[in-house]
């Protein structure tokens, strides 16, 4: 399966890239989100490939399967053909390819693209690791060729505790007041934290390669937004958390009070508020 959603989200990549690079136009759809040719390009390449498995998938770009069809669905497929649309439009190179296995309501395998950078980001039973175009691979077939064993990459893991500041991630287009005072919360026990922000599933897989502690989602995403980074950073040793307004911030790191972890194929596919953390005792 990981050679499937691998192979699917290079490709993918490449056809965002070459739409990338010229002038497009931009659709609008119900909600008021964004959608380009370069979603609905990713989104059929993709569809493609994970139809030879025995798993349904269920894509931002074809959301409309009913629950009552999907209620059932024990394994399924979570894609999200571009992740960050508002990147892509921008061209700020900040956008993902993402591909979750679920399993019974949990992410149990993801596949994370970034096609400006070449980077590509796993997660599975396996460990999590991260492989780089012109470092690790050159073509998609060599890097086809040296999975799965993720010895061959570099293996990523979760922070444990800050290193200097903390480093929090924060999304660029949602950084509200409940955000910014649950930083604050931080900043009691932690200190002055350090802020980065970055746009699309990139936030997570900045907790699962350590270079994030924390990061706080407390505005509104969809399933397909988190589920594949959720399996790297969980293989990477981290936890996505529900987000309790009663709980302390830190109360995220020692887990002391119960906290439950997200969970997918809920007949809303609105994610609730959480917390990504790379922080444990």
């Amino acid at each position: 399966m990981i050679h499937v959603a691998v192979k699917a989200a290079l490709e993918a990549g490449e056809a965002i890239l070459e739409i990338y690079a010229q002038d497009f136009e931009v659709e609008y759809k119900a909600d008021e989100s964004p959608l380009t040719s370069a979603d609905k390009a990713s989104h059929e390449i993709i569809i493609q490939a994970l139809e030879t498995t025995p798993y349904p998938v269920l894509s931002e770009e074809s959301a409309e399967i009913s629950y009552a069809e999907r209620k059932g669905w024990k394994t399924y497929w979570l894609v999200d053909p571009i992740d960050g649309t508002k990147e892509f439009i921008k061209k700020n190179g900040e956008f993902t390819v993402n591909i979750a296995l679920v399993e019974n309501g949990v992410p149990v395998m993801g596949v994370v693209y970034v096609p400006v950078l070449g980077a590509l980001y796993v997660g599975s039973d396996a460990g999590a690791w991260k492989a780089v175009k012109g470092e690790h691979f050159q073509t998609l077939e060599e890097l086809l060729g040296k999975l799965p064993d993720p010895g061959n990459f570099q293996r990523l893991e979760v922070s444990g505790k800050p290193v200097g500041k903390l480093k929090v991630v924060a999304s660029k287009s949602h950084c509200n007041d409940e955000t910014r005072e649950f930083i604050a919360d931080l900043e009691k026990e932690y200190g002055e934290a350090e802020l980065v922000s970055r746009g699309s599933s990139l936030k997570l897989c900045m907790v699962a390669e350590g270079s994030a502690d924390i990061y706080p989602r407390i505005a509104p995403t969809m399933e397909w937004d988190t589920g594949a980074a959720h399996a790297v950073v969980t293989a990477a040793g981290g936890r996505v958390f529900e987000y309790q307004s009663e709980f302390n911030a830190t109360d995220y790191v020692t887990t002391s009070k119960r906290v439950d972890d997200v969970p997918y194929n809920k007949e809303n596919l609105l994610n609730p508020y959480f917390v990504v953390s790379g922080l444990h005792e």
